[in-house]
């Protein structure tokens, strides 16, 4: 989960180093030198900061404020409690009873307010035989799934111009990663019940469903685009519409 992280330390660290082993030497070369270093350090940062830093040790969600901001504002940390810092409910199963046969039990803000400006959240997903999740991204967060009982099917395009997919059947205490932002999908291929988590790296990752944000929204998107975008006849379009 800290793979960035643990990265831009490295990143750090060898330009320190660097830094530190050529200021010796007083040349327009070596200074192209460390000014080229610091900018690599400075890139990384913008690469690999999802969510903004936090500021303090902790900044515990104001779940009831009618502040509104790029994230939730905070409680007076003289009112915070251990509880803030915990949820348990992840033992249970999620309500299957859908078409998809699956479920998301979600652990973000809501839930934990001591997560708040963290840049974290994970939920429990569970899977009926033949339970899926449509194709959808996550347009603010990278995620990794972690099969805790039976298997699963896991892919994921990559942009264009090569839209290559990739995916892997996982098995118990398989590991996958979905990249940030990348469409991408996750169906039980078990003869029986599938229970995985899933990490990610934002608070609040976000969620854009494909077929429901093509065919589901509000107002309608033109049928006609819809079909000629398809290479689907009209009718086909609004029956799809309807459904969504």
């Amino acid at each position: 989960m800290n793979r960035e992280y643990g990265s831009m330390t490295a990143m750090e660290t060898y330009g320190d180093n660097f830094v530190n082993d050529n200021l010796r030497y007083n040349t327009m070369r070596d200074m192209r030198a460390v000014t080229a270093v610091g900018g690599l350090a400075s890139f990384s940062s913008i690469v690999f900061a999802y969510d903004p830093r936090p500021l303090q040790d902790f900044c515990v969600a104001d779940l009831i404020s009618t502040v509104r901001i790029n994230g939730l504002p905070c409680l007076d940390p003289a009112t915070v409690k251990a509880d803030d810092f915990f949820f348990r409910g992840l033992a249970q199963p999620g309500n299957t009873s859908n078409p998809a046969g699956a479920a998301v039990t979600p652990v973000g803000v809501s839930q934990i307010p001591g997560l708040n400006t963290l840049g974290l959240a994970i939920a429990r997903l569970d899977y009926e035989a033949g339970g899926f999740f449509p194709p959808h991204y996550h347009p603010r967060g990278s995620e990794i799934h972690t099969v805790l009982e039976g298997s699963m099917e896991v892919g994921f395009v990559t942009s264009a111009p090569g839209f290559k997919f990739y995916s892997k059947v996982l098995e118990k205490g398989d590991v996958f990663v979905v990249p940030v932002g990348l469409v991408h999908y996750q169906r039980n291929v078990g003869a029986g019940k599938t229970v995985s988590i899933a990490t990610f790296n934002s608070q609040n990752p976000g969620n854009s469903v494909i077929p429901n944000a093509l065919f589901g929204s509000n107002p309608d998107i033109d049928s006609d685009y819809l079909a000629k975008s398809f290479a689907l006849d009209k009718e086909t379009v609004e029956r799809l519409q309807a459904v969504f």
